[in-house]
């Protein structure tokens, strides 16, 4: 069984939360998080957050194996941009875009063999 969380809006480029999400993608539950607290990004604590979360839905279901777990999928899609614009010199402007990101973690059983 899948167990899913994201976080939607993060104000966080989706480039910069990919590095780290790469980082992660198909490692056990505690391989990631261990990961990602040595990782001295901003974007590991979110998705620090998002594992947790997915991890707490597995927590409330009796017949998942915590131990077993692993990060089946990891993705950072684009979320919409606030826009705004700066005055610049002789009388032009500049366009500024803040990124946000939406990430989603999913996380699956092992097979046992």
């Amino acid at each position: 069984m899948d167990y899913r969380s994201c976080h939607r809006y993060a104000k966080i480029s989706p480039r910069k939360a990919r590095y780290v999400i790469d980082l992660i993608r198909g490692k056990s539950v505690n391989d990631a998080l261990r990961t990602l607290r040595l990782t001295h990004k901003r974007a590991s604590y979110m998705i620090d957050k998002v594992i947790r979360a997915a991890l707490a839905a597995a927590n409330e279901n009796v017949s998942a194996d915590v131990e077993a777990l692993y990060v089946k999928h990891a993705l950072v899609d684009g979320g919409p941009s606030r826009k705004w614009f700066r005055p610049r010199p002789r009388g032009m402007s500049s366009r500024i875009l803040k990124r946000t990101s939406h990430i989603t973690v999913v996380l699956a059983e092992k097979a046992k063999r």
